[in-house]
């Protein structure tokens, strides 16, 4: 069964830097691709970006580009998200999923092309 727990939320002021990692076990990942989503308080969960695990290729919601960077390690079955500049409105619950992603030339990022999710972690950026 396919287990994804995400770590790396915090505090942090406005225009600091933060890592958010997933391990994901229970799968055989390189058929899938990684998404990261979030979710604040009274908002539906939403995209920020998303990493095929065969041939890497990226997808950025338009808001974190430039910004934010999405990285795997495959002999650690591990997911990053490297989170800069980061701003009071990026606060929110962030989310790893998991989704089957066939198609080289595509990158999942819609909330139903994801199976799996993890538990969450918090970021909140002070102003």
């Amino acid at each position: 069964q396919v287990q994804l727990v995400e770590s790396g939320g915090g505090l942090v002021q406005a225009g600091g830097s933060l890592r958010l990692s997933c391990a994901a076990s229970g799968g055989t990942f390189s058929l899938y691709a990684m998404g990261w989503f979030r979710q604040a308080p009274g908002k539906e969960r939403e995209f920020v970006a998303a990493i095929r695990w065969s041939g890497g290729s990226t997808y950025y919601r338009d808001s974190v580009k430039g910004r934010f960077t999405v990285s795997r390690e495959n002999a650690k079955n591990t997911v990053y998200l490297q989170m800069n500049t980061l701003k009071p409105e990026d606060t929110a619950v962030y989310y790893c999923a998991a989704g089957l992603s066939l198609y080289s030339d595509y990158v999942p990022r819609n909330l139903k092309e994801y199976d799996y999710w993890g538990q969450g972690t918090q970021v909140t950026v002070s102003s």
